[in-house]
């Protein structure tokens, strides 16, 4: 396929599904005939559009200039939704540069210039052009010139919302020069403001094409000498590029980039910039080219571009639109619905890219945790500019920060209320752009609620489902049990991630012995309870039978720090060579204790789920709790489990007293895997 036809096809596909996602949207509306009441609606705001014309056209154009600001300054202090919007956006753009009173002086200006100039854009059209001329004074206009002289080069002008950009479509004059003037209009839905705004672009002579029909039609008008005004957008959705803007990913439409490299058009940028009351100044920049000849690059170029005119006089641009909208449900760039991914400048640090400020809520058993690292593994890698914060109990703190996908910890102690954790959350200096939540309960989604995250994700729950805005459907499973890693990296699939690509589940090897050494970790304990405790005489057994016979193991007793006493029970039942750590261990140091470990003989322990997530192969016996769903993954370790009718119960206690489950499991059958894990086949 030739590289033209490659991008009429790219061209095609992304303005096919453009419009079909614009078509799902007003499907509803669309499908019949608006009412009598819609229409007479709409014929009322026609109606009172054209009186506030009537009454525009007998002020003067300064007038009109200073009422607009007068306006302006009141919707910045009464518009509170679009003020907020406002200074988010600014404090992406200039967070780094500029102070907070900076970018609230910006914003209030801001305010005063959309309203001055959304005013004399009512007036303008009501202005012969050369009356409107009379208030704008040009720069680089020479540019679309030497277009023209380049053999009638075609030319695509970047429109840009900033200041009063109404004034591109009134005076032609000031910047067409000898192409033919074109421009790609969207219908309005309101047919009789859509005809009065089409008389008038034709009236100036411009060349109309409905966007809906297409853009085989604009591009054959460019390439005879056409010169078309192409809208430039940082909201994109799933259709755009996603390139840094202000060094903030930004979905960028490629439709600009494709349409100038179909026709060779120069890519002219038009910025209008407030030049005093009622006056501008409309700046034709100089052309934006790839640096490969693809339309990713010249999408990056124009965004490049587009930054440096907004810096030169920030307050103009149309900061009240979400140009770093979060898409949903899909924010991840690894999912299918992206067809072109992210994109940077050749050259571009990518130290200076803002990150994505995620929160994940992480579960508050240790082996919980440790079930999600598969989910935050795939999270980790769905954005180049991704940086994950946990928050959690304090006591987790160690396991994730030792988890190279964290960046940070936010450690939740065990009684702090909800409105707390909020403020402890906000001090931490973070914006978050979306939470992730783990938990199931009310109360940690409040939490995240209060600290005013915007996107806030995670399963419906019992009571919380109107403090989520994003639901992860429950994941089809026929009836089925599932595992909880499962569980968990279901919800990263449903952000975007891609859940099945390698190293997910790749913790590593165990250790390797250097002298013959067999290391094996003994967690005896369970702090959920005793129906998850195989007796400690039994796992005295254990160890002295095998070590009677193998003098190459040796052990090491581990636990939490409210087991001390059973460590030291299970110590003097030992006739053979051991250490006790039981309660003797931060987590950081468990973990380093297991990595020196080549298999860990336990209950279900959160301790097994930490042996496994590090690669340890693990002997494990399981009484009331199910292990298909929360058992070790992988065919490294082994369950043991002897099914009862009653199995499982999950019951931190056995009802009835006698904890069948776990004293019908010998000796011989745990001792016998921990030697076929061990790799000794001699028994």
């Amino acid at each position: 396929m030739s590289r033209n036809a490659e991008l009429k096809d790219d061209l095609a596909r992304t303005v096919a599904l453009a419009e079909a996602l614009r078509h799902r949207k007003i499907m509803g509306s669309a499908a019949k005939s608006p009412s009598f009441l819609t229409r007479a609606g709409q014929w009322l705001v026609y109606a009172l559009i054209r009186c506030v014309e009537g009454v525009l056209k007998l002020l003067p154009l300064t007038a009109i200039w200073w009422i607009g600001r007068f306006l302006g300054t009141v919707a910045y202090f009464v518009a509170g939704k679009y003020r907020k919007l406002a200074l988010n956006n600014l404090r992406i753009a200039f967070g780094r540069e500029k102070s907070e009173p900076e970018r609230r002086r910006i914003a209030r200006e801001h305010f005063k210039s959309l309203f001055a100039n959304l005013l004399c854009g009512f007036k303008l059209p009501l202005m012969n052009e050369a009356e409107i001329c009379r208030h704008v004074r040009s720069e680089g206009t020479e540019r679309a010139q030497a277009a023209f002289d380049d053999g009638k080069r075609p030319i695509l002008n970047l429109v840009l919302h900033a200041s009063c950009w109404e004034i591109l479509t009134q005076v032609p004059s000031m910047y067409v020069r000898g192409h033919k003037a074109g421009a790609i209009y969207q219908a309005l839905r309101n047919p009789w403001l859509n005809s009065l705004v089409l008389r008038r672009r034709e009236k100036l002579g411009y060349t109309l094409f409905d966007r809906q029909e297409g853009f085989n039609a604009p591009m054959k008008f460019m390439r005879e000498a056409g010169q078309i005004g192409v809208l430039v957008d940082q909201h994109a959705g799933y259709q755009g590029l996603w390139c840094p803007f202000f060094d903030r990913l930004a979905s960028t439409t490629t439709i600009a980039a494709l349409m100038a490299m179909r026709t060779d058009a120069a890519v002219l940028p038009m910025m209008v910039y407030n030049d005093g009351p009622a006056r501008w100044r409309l700046v034709c920049a100089p052309e934006v080219k790839s640096t490969d000849s693809s339309a990713e690059s010249l999408t990056v170029a124009i965004n490049v571009a587009v930054e440096r005119l907004v810096r030169e006089q920030p307050e103009c641009w149309f900061w009240v639109h979400n140009r770093w909208k979060l898409p949903n449900p899909y924010f991840l760039l690894t999912n299918s619905s992206y067809r072109r991914g992210a994109a940077f400048p050749q050259g571009y640090d990518m130290s200076r890219l803002q990150p994505f400020e995620l929160l994940i809520r992480s579960p508050n058993w240790l082996g919980d945790a440790c079930m999600a690292f598969p989910m935050v593994r795939a999270i980790k890698r769905g954005r180049p500019d991704m940086k994950i914060t946990v928050l959690g109990p304090d006591k987790l703190e160690e396991l994730w920060l030792s988890m190279p996908e964290v960046s940070r910890y936010i450690a939740k102690p065990a009684k702090e209320g909800w409105f707390a954790v909020a403020r402890r959350i906000k001090a931490s200096g973070m914006h978050f752009d979306a939470a992730v939540l783990c938990t199931n309960s009310t109360r940690s989604t409040l939490e995240i609620w209060l600290a005013g995250i915007p996107r806030r994700v995670g399963y419906k729950g019992s009571f919380r489902v109107k403090l989520l805005n994003q639901i992860i459907r429950e994941p089809a499973t026929g009836g089925a049990k599932q595992h909880h890693a499962h569980r968990y990296l279901h919800i990263a699939k449903e952000i975007g991630a891609d859940v099945d690509q390698p190293g997910l589940w790749d913790a590593g090897s165990p250790p390797a012995s250097t002298d013959g050494t067999i290391r094996v970790g003994v967690c005896a304990g369970a702090e959920y309870g005793p129906a998850k405790h195989w007796p400690l005489e039994r796992f005295a057994e254990v160890v002295n039978q095998i070590s009677a016979r193998h003098a190459q193991f040796r052990w090491e007793l581990f636990g939490a720090p409210g087991e001390k006493e059973m460590g030291e029970k299970l110590s003097g039942m030992l006739q053979a060579p051991h250490e006790n750590f039981v309660g003797k261990t931060r987590l950081s140091e468990l973990i380093a204790k297991l990595r020196q470990c080549q298999l860990l003989l336990t209950n279900d322990t959160g301790t097994m789920h930490l042996a496994a997530a590090l690669g340890i192969p693990t002997v494990s016996i399981f009484g009331s709790t199910c292990p298909i769903e929360t058992g070790p993954l992988g065919d490294r370790h082994t369950v043991i489990q002897h099914k009862v009718p009653c199995s499982p119960c999950f019951e931190r206690e056995c009802p009835f007293g006698h904890y069948e489950c776990m004293t019908k499991i010998a000796p011989e059958q745990v001792a016998a895997a921990v030697l076929k894990t061990a790799g000794i086949t001699n028994g």
